[in-house]
């Protein structure tokens, strides 16, 4: 049997999409910020999600991450083992 495929993403690897679907360095993307502050909308969360869900099996659901938009408060939902 395979590992989860979400145990596959980390924080750095959030950072990394993050800032590729916002046009930024990831370094210039904070853990603890409001990532709408830095441009992302509903179009780009939903494309990061699906990337997610496709790539990494993550389950989370599209309002469990609008709720909180924040790399640190979506580490626990995208990388637990569902």
């Amino acid at each position: 049997m395979t590992s989860p495929l979400t145990l596959t993403l980390t924080l750095d690897q959030l950072r990394t999409d993050v800032a590729d679907v916002l046009g930024e360095d990831p370094a210039d993307i904070p853990a603890d910020e409001n990532l709408v502050d830095y441009g992302l909308d509903s179009v780009r969360l939903m494309t990061l999600l699906n990337r997610w869900r496709r790539d990494h099996g993550v389950t989370a659901s599209f309002a469990d991450l609008a709720e909180e938009p924040a790399l640190e408060k979506w580490v626990p939902l995208l990388t637990r083992e569902g």
